[in-house]
């Protein structure tokens, strides 16, 4: 566990190095639509008990720039998570729920610096959670608040915590680190 924080606190220190000594140009960010990959790797902490869990996610958001005045959101987002729900922590087992979601995100600016921003995201979709005689698809809420580290025009490292919800289980909450590639 110590290893996993000081690599993450490396990465960190690392990535606002970097974001220090490059640029965006205002035309790019300013130019209002971009299409993001993303890829996530956190750990659940699963309520009651805070054992921690695989929390892997993938998706594609697209900002559109006639909703930066919209109060809930300027991006669209399609995800893919797979949550390991056994008693191996960060590898797979049969246990495990996989979701897909449908979100919008809220970017917003933090005063005194263009290197970080700020967002929200509100999620819904499905989740199918496997391990049992059959498979059991349930609805999922996820409620996020993360920061962005801009590198470039192009990458920037995400921070986000995020609220779980799904019918018939405790919530729970998510930390995770995540890279992601704008165009």
């Amino acid at each position: 566990m110590a290893s996993l924080a000081c690599a993450t606190l490396g990465l960190l220190v690392t990535a606002a190095a970097v974001a220090q000594s490059s640029s965006i140009s205002s035309a790019e960010s300013e130019a209002g639509t971009s299409t993001d990959l993303f890829v996530m790797f956190g750990s659940d902490l699963v309520r009651p008990g805070l054992a921690p869990k695989a929390n892997y996610n993938i998706g594609l958001g697209h900002t559109f720039g006639f909703l930066k005045k919209d109060p809930l959101g300027d991006e669209l987002t399609f995800a893919y998570t797979y949550e390991n729900g056994g008693s191996h922590g960060f590898l797979h087992t049969d246990y495990g729920s996989h979701t897909e979601t449908a979100g919008i995100m809220k970017n917003f600016a933090v005063p005194k610096t263009k290197r970080i921003t700020g967002y929200t995201w509100i999620q819904a979709g499905l989740t199918s959670m496997t391990g049992n005689p059959r498979v059991e698809s349930r609805f999922y809420d996820g409620e996020s608040l993360g920061a962005i580290i801009h590198i470039n025009a192009h990458s920037s490292i995400w921070l986000q915590e995020t609220f779980n919800k799904i019918v018939t289980v405790p919530w729970y909450t998510t930390s995770s680190i995540g890279y992601t590639w704008s165009r």
